[in-house]
């Protein structure tokens, strides 16, 4: 099958996609939006099938960008995905970022449960609590890709299908399980699990190098505004902070994530002779 033309910005289509920037649409459709070749390349490689795929032409000329569009060809030949040729006007309206190859997809929302979660060797977890920024998380899901985390897990209100989670992530939300939860039913399958939670708070006494970090673990972190709730203080196993010597608050809340990220890759590397 050819893709099928799109050349108005009044098409229904392009109207559902754009619709899909409200987080009510997006849990009402369960669909969410992916932009950009390289994130769009992971998406496929990673088995999601999009339910709609939209290509321009003329933006899609990079040899990463004809490679997903060959893939997203041979789905619409089998039926399993619809795929629209779009102007680049129409693009515009369908991307917020112009300059992301020329590619949207749409795709169902990820089905991902705790219970679900497969770990190759000693538990390394991230959980996020209330993150305010959609970007925020997005850097995280980098770091814990580069890290080997073995999942994300996101509680209260954290939304892992916003589109700006997917963009910042570059992908990573198809490469690393994010799984949404609430605080309570995070902490009871950790304790189930026999996972150490470690949570990081700027009034702690213990800084988070002293912490043995080599067996089960999950990092837990809060927002920038309001940190961590008292039920994961209240969990927790040890409780950590990052020395501040500066005149700032805080960190970011990615840059906290990767600091504490790396000293559990530290500790883990094999020991030199």
């Amino acid at each position: 099958m050819s893709p099928l033309p799109i050349t108005s910005l009044q098409n229904p289509r392009v109207k559902d996609v754009v619709r899909l920037g409200k987080r009510g649409r997006r849990d009402e459709r369960r669909q969410t939006v992916v932009e950009g070749v390289r994130e769009a390349a992971l998406a496929l490689k990673t088995g999601i099938v999009p339910d709609q795929a939209f290509i321009c032409p003329q933006l899609a000329t990079e040899a990463e960008a004809q490679t997903v569009t060959t893939e997203l060809n041979r789905l619409d030949a089998e039926r399993r995905t619809q795929l629209f040729e779009v102007t680049p006007e129409v693009y515009a309206k369908l991307a917020v970022r112009g300059d992301n190859g020329g590619i949207v997809l749409v795709i169902p929302s990820l089905d991902r449960s705790l219970d679900s979660l497969v770990f190759r060797g000693v538990p390394f977890l991230i959980v996020v609590e209330g993150a305010e920024k959609p970007g925020n998380l997005g850097a995280i899901l980098r770091t814990a890709d580069a890290a080997g985390v073995d999942a994300v897990i996101a509680c209260d209100g954290t939304d892992i299908h916003n589109p700006n989670v997917v963009r910042a992530s570059l992908g990573a939300l198809f490469s690393i399980p994010a799984v949404q939860a609430d605080s309570a039913q995070a902490i009871a399958w950790l304790r189930k699990n026999h996972t150490r939670i470690v949570a990081a708070g700027p009034d702690a006494r213990t800084l988070y190098a002293d912490i043995d970090f080599t067996g089960p673990t999950a990092l837990v972190l809060g927002s920038e505004a309001d940190g961590l709730s008292a039920a994961w203080f209240d969990a927790a196993d040890d409780i950590v902070r990052i020395p501040m010597h500066g005149r700032v608050d805080s960190l970011n809340l990615s840059a906290s994530a990767a600091i504490l990220a790396y000293e559990v890759v530290r500790q883990r590397l094999p020991k030199k002779p």
